[in-house]
């Protein structure tokens, strides 16, 4: 057997987790505050020996572990999923982070443009999901963890196909929260407002901008609406990044089976509106679910050592 020479923390934790795209943003930084704290992580990410190459040996210097993975391949996902449990021998949290955004009038954005945000934002999540549960429910324990969007609660105009996706994610959580309560398998989502990150350097723009000779002077309110948050992003500093990839840790960190559904992260005035709202439709379900007589599946079996 090679010895693993990567750099090991004292106060490693016994928990494995995997992040999808963590390249950049808010996937690189949660797996360096994981890893920081004494958790074994798995990062994905594409073209780890071309493009990513950078990113991938800072991330394994740090002592963590690099897989390739494209979450739009239903076989590169599985096996980067396999490749992770040989790394680190099993996994426990899986952080379904890769995304794409996009800006823009929805008009303008085509259904290929539309498909490639979805078989990314949506299907990819799935695909992750499908790949790991398996092993999970073999477990008998795990956490799937959404990094959504706020804009996945409420709908902010001129993000074309992201937004719609987000709001797919959510549901796509609800589901999963339920259908593997009773197998030891939490589902949990983190909905962050918007951070400057390089995330927003790649925002998809509309496929068809001859669309847009019809908006007249509406269509120039995307970039201008765009320009505002960047100037809101300098006059509000503690919009920082970091705070997603807290959130994270603490959730991570909390006992099994307390973790709360959903968990805002924001700064500029969204959470005070989104907590109570958030907090509103978890009364309407779990009244819902007690209607139907399976409100227990909204509580995880705590079988879990």
């Amino acid at each position: 057997m090679i010895e693993d020479k990567r750099k090991q923390p004292e106060n490693r934790k016994d928990e494995a987790v995997l992040i999808t795209g963590a390249a950049t943003g808010f996937g690189r930084l949660t797996m360096e505050t994981l890893l920081k704290s004494g958790y074994r992580a798995t990062g994905t990410m594409r073209d780890i020996n071309g493009r990513n190459r950078e990113h991938a040996s800072a991330l394994e210097n740090l002592g963590g572990y690099v897989v390739e993975m494209d979450v739009t391949s239903d076989s590169s996902t599985q096996n980067g999923i396999n490749e992770a449990i040989t790394k680190m021998g099993k996994i426990d949290v899986v952080i379904n982070n890769a995304g794409i955004g996009a800006l823009g009038i929805q008009e303008s954005f085509t259904s290929e443009d539309w498909k490639a945000v979805f078989d990314v934002n949506v299907f990819g999540v799935q695909r992750v999901n499908r790949a790991v549960l398996p092993h999970l429910k073999l477990r008998g324990s795990g956490l799937l963890l959404q990094i959504a969007s706020c804009t996945g609660r409420l709908s902010i105009p001129f993000q074309g196909p992201y937004s719609p996706s987000k709001w797919a994610v959510e549901a796509l959580a609800e589901l999963y929260r339920v259908e593997c309560s009773q197998l030891g398998i939490e589902s949990c989502i983190i909905e962050p407002g918007g951070f400057p990150t390089a995330f927003l350097e790649r925002l998809m723009r509309p496929g068809d901008p001859s669309r847009l000779e019809s908006y007249g002077d509406v269509a120039q309110l995307p970039e201008g609406f765009f320009n505002g948050f960047q100037k809101a992003f300098a006059a509000n500093p503690a919009q920082n990044p970091q705070l997603v990839a807290d959130a994270v840790l603490s959730l991570i960190a909390m006992p099994y089976g307390k973790r709360p559904f959903r968990t805002v992260v924001d700064k500029m005035g969204l959470a005070e509106h989104l907590i109570p709202y958030n907090e509103h439709l978890e009364k309407i379900t779990q009244s819902i679910y007690s209607i139907f007589g399976i409100g227990h599946l909204l509580e995880v079996k705590t079988t879990h050592p």
